[in-house]
């Protein structure tokens, strides 16, 4: 099969031919259709998230059909569409497993990071941890709920029921929170990089109230903020335009050093807090949410020899919504 094949930080992406995987029992070998790109993606590229499985294939938003299963796996039949997250395997033992928390799991295995992921033409999966996907959306429509949409779901959850809620970096997962905020009657005030007048509009075309720069100070306090953006300074900075009793959380899985600030920004019962990874439940539980929210992506598609491309394009933050690798249409 064609694969994109990571050799370690500081290498490029590899296009390589290899052997397609083999499920072992209890996974589900999957005819990759789509993959989104993460941010995620670009901190292992980058050396940030430290310990990957090497040679490595990145990629955990996965949307592919099953093609075969291995022994014990009779979830699904052949030709079933499943998404496949971050979380590819929990020990289902520990204290996190066992009282619902196990995006908690200190033996968890992650797609993408100790798992091969998706920039391939066939992937396997555990599948307990595979997502059964509803057919009101396409390959690339779907392929980003399955991380940028399921975890800030989850950091929305945290947020609370805050009625006004600050979106710190409109990118792929802030869209299509910005979406479900919405419809739940929430005001929402996206910030965005300084100056990024395209992105503020397409914040307001989905329905933000506000926005403006990551710089600026909104027209109201802020009952919860989520920060996406990797930058800590941020969390700082939401803090600041909270009104007291506001949650602030950040969504991403690698932040630069919050810095130093005083206390009188966290006094009146404001918090900062983390989203970890993502549960079962969580995936479940999303994707009613978005469809019946009425959710729909922004995407860019690549082919998959692309890859490398739509990495650099996120990075240099080029993207309206998320970027997405079409493998099956190759």
């Amino acid at each position: 099969m064609r694969a994109m094949l990571f050799a370690g930080p500081g290498t490029p992406l590899e296009p390589r031919e290899v052997d397609a995987p083999q499920p072992g029992p209890g996974q589900v070998l999957l005819a990759v259709q789509a993959c989104g790109v993460c941010r995620t993606d670009l901190h292992i590229l980058d050396g940030e998230l430290e310990r990957p499985k090497l040679p490595l294939i990145l990629g955990h938003q996965i949307v592919g059909t099953v093609a075969g299963a291995g022994e014990g796996a009779e979830r699904f039949t052949s030709g079933s569409r499943v998404g496949v997250p971050w979380l590819g395997w929990a020990c289902g033992e520990c204290r996190y497993c066992t009282s619902g928390r196990e995006n908690l799991c200190d033996r968890a295995l992650f797609t993408g990071y100790d798992l091969d992921g998706g920039y391939a033409d066939f992937a396997v999966a555990d599948e307990r941890f595979c997502l059964p996907l509803p057919g009101a959306h396409d390959d690339a429509q779907v392929a980003p709920l399955l991380c940028a949409g399921l975890i800030g779901y989850r950091a929305l959850g945290l947020v609370g029921d805050a009625p006004r809620i600050g979106f710190y970096g409109f990118g792929a997962a802030a869209h299509i929170l910005c979406q479900v905020a919405v419809h739940e009657g929430r005001e929402v005030f996206a910030f965005t990089r300084p100056g990024d007048a395209a992105g503020q509009e397409f914040a307001r075309s989905l329905g933000a109230a506000w926005a403006g720069g990551s710089d600026e100070t909104p027209p109201e306090q802020l009952d919860g903020a989520i920060v996406f953006a990797a930058d800590g300074a941020l969390m700082v900075q939401a803090l600041r335009a909270s009104a007291k009793g506001a949650r602030v959380i950040s969504a991403g899985i690698h932040m630069s050093d919050v810095p130093s600030f005083p206390y009188e920004l966290l006094w009146g019962e404001r918090s900062l807090g983390s989203v970890a990874n993502l549960t079962r439940a969580d995936g479940e539980e999303f994707l009613r949410v978005a469809a019946g929210a009425g959710v729909r992506t922004a995407v860019t598609t690549y082919p998959l020899d692309a890859a490398s491309q739509a990495l650099e394009d996120l990075r240099a933050g080029h993207l309206k919504g998320a970027a997405v690798l079409l493998v099956g249409a190759d």
